[in-house]
């Protein structure tokens, strides 16, 4: 495994040559790469240079080894940028995957992986490179890094890395001091959308994103895509996400997002990043108001897609929901039925090597990104680069990334519609009654919650190339929440011990209007804020459950791949790398209002016996299940992802306190936005 760990020296630094100085540590290291692994440019003075840095750092010797074949590779120019949402490049990744995953030991793997880095554009290679580390059974106890960490540009505005390339070259490490990043640098207050800033370009949000996208990729070996309900965590994943972002938008004295259906109209929001890459030397490009899509005719990274297309695989779409059944590659017809068929659904949507007819039901998601991250130049006839929407790692920054995928949710909330809805029996529990929810933290009243701003800082000295050594900091202001803890009630009556899972869940209990909402709206907002095994003894019981324990969230450590907070042992690293899958602590709250912001919290305790899967819960991470599953082991819920709310409410049921059942309770908590600012201790 020591050997291993010098695969994460691939990670730093991504376009310096491969043999200059790398590691955490005061004493560097060098890779000592034979010539014929080393680019045109490198190896006539390569192995010099890294012979005399080895005689002052510690030495790895990569062995000599007959390379796979990967000039098809190479189409993608080292200094252009990738993007998995385009056809071409995605397909190379799940290639390049493969062949890290298919060599045979770690040594064979260093030595592919520095000929890669030294070839391949290094965007290509850093995403297939982790991709393969996560699931290859030699490598899968790797701590690998964060991207913010080695691409820094994606996440931290051009002004400030110019800012940290002065620090880290100039200042001695022991005077540096973190670099503040401007709480809201991408538009003024004139722009109302620019009120929800801080949670589109939250560096938290959008690693979830991200990490999400690499955990579960769409292309590569069936084993790694081929996971349990992949599909249906699309979905959910996405769903919530529309979910917390409306209740934000609510509390801002927004309307709720309207999906990108119309397709000829002129798009009104306008989005500038600023955000450079440092790969291409480009700026993400920006979008103006009231610009049009336009079929996307680029030669030179093979996009050719009609809005027609989009239209065409849209309403095939649309017509196997109002069938209830799809088409296979073979014509055969499948169901959509009530527990697979989210799934299908969702593969299909996304387009992922999982999909059960790609030829017929296309590649809607995809291809929207694409339209929409190249809406400035669609025929290329300006040589630009894709605007925010056209990567994972930026694409929540864009306010049309929600009205995209309020379109995108609204095709699967149409199959939803179409499933038997829950019957009271369903829902009940017999004999387990809940009597009692509060919500309590320290300074705040009774259900109350207080929301301020807080300041992290994020090392993102790995991600400077050709710079001085040592630790360079952005200081950045993101939302907070003070800790709480659920205190629940629960009356079993049945006379004997009892299982349930608790559900509870967050939607805002007025509209945009403030009039009460009507369930069917409703459901669509509520936000899962934690779920969890319980066992009732019979009488009256307390649930005690504290807010850091979500199975939504992971905390500010894990979301940045702090590298001082890993484990130490091999199975704890594991579990650490697929615990940077899961949405950030800090983000677990909605940001309320100064006045307060009137919130409906709901406690359900359903039936363990209808719920339980053969799972074992064995690692620290496998509290952040509910968005990212667990590491290789079946989701560990048997209901539908969101239930008791994805489908819509039984016969007679308008309002939510008629879709209770004894086994579930609402109570109002207050959210306040306090508006201070504190700056967090490591």
């Amino acid at each position: 495994m020591d050997d291993a760990k010098n695969l994460l020296l691939l990670f730093e630094r991504p376009q310096e040559p491969v043999f200059m100085p790398k590691g955490d540590t005061k004493k560097k290291k060098v890779i000592l790469a034979p010539q014929q692994l080393l680019n045109e440019k490198h190896k006539s003075y390569g192995p010099v240079v890294a012979s005399r840095l080895g005689e002052r750092n510690e030495t790895i010797t990569v062995p000599e080894i007959s390379i796979p074949p990967l000039d098809d590779f190479m189409v993608l120019k080292k200094d252009e940028f990738f993007s998995l949402f385009i056809d071409k490049h995605r397909i190379l990744a799940g290639k390049l995957i493969d062949i890290f995953i298919s060599v045979r030991t770690i040594g064979h793997l260093m030595a592919v992986g520095v000929y890669a880095r030294e070839h391949l554009n290094p965007q290509l290679f850093s995403y297939a490179f982790a991709v393969a580390l996560l699931h290859r059974e030699d490598t899968k106890n790797l701590p690998v890094p964060s991207i913010v960490h080695h691409f820094p540009d994606k996440f931290v505005e051009n002004r400030v890395i110019g800012r940290a390339r002065e620090e880290v070259t100039i200042v001695p490490e022991e005077n540096r001091t973190p670099i503040e990043i401007p709480k809201d640098y991408t538009a003024s207050d004139l722009d109302e959308e620019h009120r929800l800033h801080y949670f589109r370009e939250d560096i938290g949000v959008n690693l979830h994103h991200w990490y999400w996208h690499q955990v579960y990729p769409t292309q590569g070996p069936r084993a790694v895509i081929d996971k349990n309900r992949r599909g249906e965590l699309f979905y959910y994943m996405h769903q919530q996400i529309i979910a917390r972002y409306n209740c934000e938008r609510l509390a801002n004295n927004l309307k709720r997002v309207a999906k990108l259906s119309e397709w000829n109209e002129p798009i009104k929001e306008a989005y500038f990043p600023k955000l450079d890459r440092m790969v291409s030397k480009r700026s993400y490009a920006s979008r103006v108001a009231n610009t049009k899509l336009e079929n996307l005719r680029r030669t030179v990274d093979a996009s050719f897609v009609d809005i027609q297309d989009l239209e065409r695989w849209r309403d095939t779409i649309l017509d196997a929901i109002n069938r209830g059944m799809v088409q296979d590659r073979n014509n055969k017809n499948v169901p959509l039925d009530e527990f697979g068929g989210i799934d299908i659904l969702g593969n299909i949507i996304e387009a992922t090597d999982l999909s059960i007819n790609p030829q017929l039901y296309g590649n809607l998601h995809n291809q929207g990104h694409n339209l929409i991250s190249l809406i400035h130049d669609p025929d290329h006839r300006h040589l630009e680069e894709p605007g925010v929407m056209g990567d994972v790692a930026t694409a929540m920054r864009d306010p049309i990334f929600y009205r995209w995928h309020a379109f995108i949710d609204s095709i699967l909330q149409k199959f939803k519609a179409t499933l038997p809805r829950y019957s009271e029996d369903r829902l009940n529990y017999p004999g387990i009654q809940v009597t009692g929810v509060q919500v309590k933290s320290d300074g705040a009243g009774e259900n109350t919650l207080n929301t301020f701003w807080q300041k992290s800082d994020i090392n993102i000295s790995n991600g400077l190339d050709f710079q001085s050594t040592g630790d360079v900091f952005v200081r950045v202001t993101h939302l907070q929440h003070q800790n709480f803890r659920y205190e629940i009630t629960v009356n079993n009556t049945t006379g004997m011990a009892k299982s349930g899972t608790c559900r509870i869940f967050l939607a805002p209990k007025f509209d945009e209007r403030g009039n009460p909402w009507n369930f069917q709206e409703q459901r669509t907002l509520f936000m899962e804020m934690d779920k969890f095994k319980v066992d009732l003894t019979p009488g009256s019981n307390t649930i005690m459950r504290l807010s850091t324990q979500s199975s939504v969230t992971i905390p500010f450590e894990r979301t940045y791949r702090d590298a001082a907070q890993r484990p130490k042992d091999d199975a704890g690293i594991a579990e650490w790398n697929f615990c940077g899958c899961g949405w950030p602590q800090n983000m677990l709250v909605p940001k309320g209002r100064p006045e307060g912001m009137q919130m409906e919290l709901f406690v359900m305790i359903s039936n363990y016996d209808d719920d339980r899967v053969d799972v074992q819960f064995n690692g620290k991470c496998d509290d952040a299940y509910s968005y990212c599953g667990l590491k290789d082991r079946l989701y560990p819920d048997r209901r539908s992802m969101g239930y008791p709310f994805d489908r819509q409410g039984r016969d007679g049921v308008k309002r939510l306190q008629e879709f209770l059942t004894p086994n579930m309770r609402v109570t109002n908590v207050n959210i306040k936005f306090t508006g201070q600012t504190f700056v967090r201790q490591p």
